[in-house]
């Protein structure tokens, strides 16, 4: 029981004060925030290992302030749970005025179900901007498009193989992250680049959030052709699908129209593997072919035409008309491509943590150097006035001396309980030699807790006493019997003296707590009227924070008080079942004497005096 009253004391330290001092990654930084990686069960339920990934931090006004951030976020810094080890980081775009930025950090190591923390400072107005693309994405990125240049500019690639795209975006619309680019079946977007070749069977990873405008007919999202050899990525219909060299995955999962999804495909030198929303929809069991040509981005390589001949009406060979258009009608945002097999895991992770609901990222309180949060705590202690901290400082003593008090009785009651079982189990065994054990000095030691031991002791000790002053103790008179109740009675009433001793402390707690807490309250709201009409400015914004922390004294006085109240009923009833049991245990040794060692063959009558004295000594609760 002690442990658990050191836990729960421990936990309701935690809630009183959540954000206490640690340590902080360099004084010129003024804030602080907490970001959680969480892959466990409740939170992404990744069950493999990440690895190094670039995680994306979504922020907005509803989980981080930006009154205290250079207004192009240029003093941002991520630093591990170490609190010394800085990490990477891209700012793609920061607007302080509307409140929203997206920045992606370089995690190194992204561990399966578990939680993950990382800190990111900010306040420091001397700070230089440190953002940088090419330090984010590891080397075997090679082209990372976030389509988050001006209009008309071309597409810019932030890896260092710099593959910007040959042309600007159709259209810039709103994307998943920020900016997106809009297809309206035009053509595509075409890149050119060394970096870009891959070798027969060599690695090779293509992803980017989809959405497409109609399902209808086949579009291609990515495409690449090269002496005979294709690897197409595309629709067909509402069915996601990778071909090469004209052999096309299967039909499986459906991208519905207007909806934002993660496409994935990887190669690995064995097969090639089709992922949705982080999750495989179908493979193949091929290597890639090697290429080395244009890289085609929303639509099929341009110049490239299929075409067929047929025979003429008198045998002449004419040229079938072009197909359909398969360049792509829908938007794009965050296309990559790798010149490795990105595990699963990883594409599930960038699935989790780039949608517009993250059950990978979570955010914590925002905490000042002092180390105390400038969140709702931290706000609410600011605005406490001297008084209600005096009301305040006097139930933090309370609390404390009711917690020492429920410990030393939790822990005495419990021995007490403890020993008189152990004490029963000994003493049902010793039949018509009831003094036998008073002669087994290690059970009196391990007895020593035990409110029956005690009675049997005293009694026993009785029966001695008479029998070395010369009383026949073999044949014991009713008055005899009487007098050997009544030193257990005694002791029985010490015995409940124990038990209810600094119960009084609970009790005052209880009904004392909230009085003295309300009475903080009741100065504390006096201030705040005082000062609004002093200031004769009367407005919810300056006596709201007055009022919330003139409350804390009330709610520092009820949680003094409840612990108190259970604690204190716990107690008693624990009190009162020893009570019983030592009441029982009298007249059970009692009556057993009687029919031992009595003079009389009658079973002796409780006189009526000792039920009258049993009555009195009843503890009170």
């Amino acid at each position: 029981m002690q442990h658990r009253l050191l836990v729960l004391f421990i936990c309701c330290l935690g809630a009183l004060f959540p954000t206490l001092a640690q340590a902080w990654w360099q004084d010129e930084w003024s804030y602080r925030k907490q970001i959680t990686f969480d892959t466990s069960p409740q939170g992404a339920s990744i069950d493999e290992r990440i690895g190094r990934v670039p995680m994306l931090v979504r922020l907005h006004t509803g989980n981080f302030s930006f009154q205290d951030v250079k207004e192009n976020g240029a003093d941002l810094r991520f630093v591990a749970g170490d609190d010394e080890t800085v990490l990477n980081h891209q700012i793609e775009s920061f607007d302080a005025l509307l409140g929203v930025a997206y920045v992606w950090v370089d995690v190194p190591g992204l561990e399966a179900g578990a939680s993950q923390d990382i800190w990111m400072y900010y306040g420091n107005p001397d700070a230089p901007a440190t953002s940088a693309g090419q330090a984010v994405f590891d080397s075997d990125y090679t082209l990372v498009w976030h389509f988050d240049g001006a209009a008309g500019a071309s597409v810019r690639d932030v890896t260092a193989y710099g593959n910007n795209a040959n042309q600007s975006a159709p259209r810039t619309l709103t994307g998943v992250i920020g900016q997106a680019a809009g297809f309206d079946g035009g053509g595509a977007l075409t890149v050119e680049g060394n970096s870009l070749a891959t070798p027969a069977g060599g690695q090779f990873t293509f992803s980017a959030w989809v959405r497409t405008e109609q399902n209808t007919g086949e579009q291609l999202i990515f495409a690449r052709r090269d002496a005979g050899n294709a690897l197409l990525i595309g629709i067909d219909g509402s069915q996601p699908f990778v071909e090469i060299n004209g052999e096309r995955t299967a039909p499986a999962s459906v991208l519905s129209s207007g909806q934002w999804q993660h496409l994935a495909v990887t190669a690995d030198g064995q097969a090639v593997t089709l992922y949705v929303n982080g999750r495989e929809a179908g493979s193949l069991a091929l290597a890639l072919p090697p290429f080395a040509t244009t890289v085609a981005i929303g639509g099929d390589v341009p110049g490239y035409v299929a075409t067929t001949e047929t025979s003429g009406e008198e045998g002449e060979q004419v040229a079938a008309a072009p197909p359909p258009s398969r360049n792509f009608n829908g938007a794009l945002d965050e296309v990559r491509i790798s010149k490795q097999a990105r595990p699963a895991p990883l594409l599930m992770a960038d699935y989790m943590a780039q949608g517009s609901e993250s059950r990978l990222v979570s955010f914590g309180v925002d905490e000042e150097q002092s180390g105390f949060g400038f969140g709702a705590l931290g706000f609410l202690f600011s605005a406490v006035p001297i008084d209600a901290w005096v009301v305040i400082g006097i139930l933090v003593l309370m609390m404390f001396q009711t917690w020492v008090v429920m410990y030393r009785k939790f822990r005495y009651s419990g021995r007490v309980e403890k020993g008189n079982e152990r004490f029963r189990s000994e003493f049902a065994e010793v039949g018509t030699d009831l003094e036998q054990l008073m002669d087994n000095r290690q059970l009196e030691d391990d007895l020593r807790h035990s409110s029956l031991w005690q009675l049997y002791r005293v009694a026993v000790g009785e029966l001695r006493t008479r029998r070395a002053q010369g009383a026949d103790t073999n044949n014991l008179s009713a008055e005899t019997l009487e007098a050997i109740r009544a030193s257990m009675d005694g002791v029985r009433t010490q015995q409940n003296r124990e038990l209810s001793s600094s119960l009084g402390v609970l009790s005052n707690a209880i009904a004392g707590g909230p009085y003295i807490g309300l009475l903080g309250t009741v100065m504390g709201i006096m201030v705040v009227f005082l000062g609004t009409a002093m200031a004769g400015d009367v407005n919810i914004n300056a006596i709201a924070p007055g009022m919330a922390a003139a409350l804390l004294a009330t709610a520092m006085g009820l949680f003094v008080a409840i612990p108190a109240l259970f604690a204190y009923n716990r107690l008693n009833g624990r009190n009162r079942d020893i009570s019983s049991d030592m009441r029982v245990f009298l007249d059970e040794f009692v009556t057993r004497l009687a029919e031992i060692h009595a003079t009389s063959t009658e079973p002796a009558e409780r006189p009526a005096s000792a039920a009258r004295h049993d009555h009195a000594q009843t503890p009170v609760t």
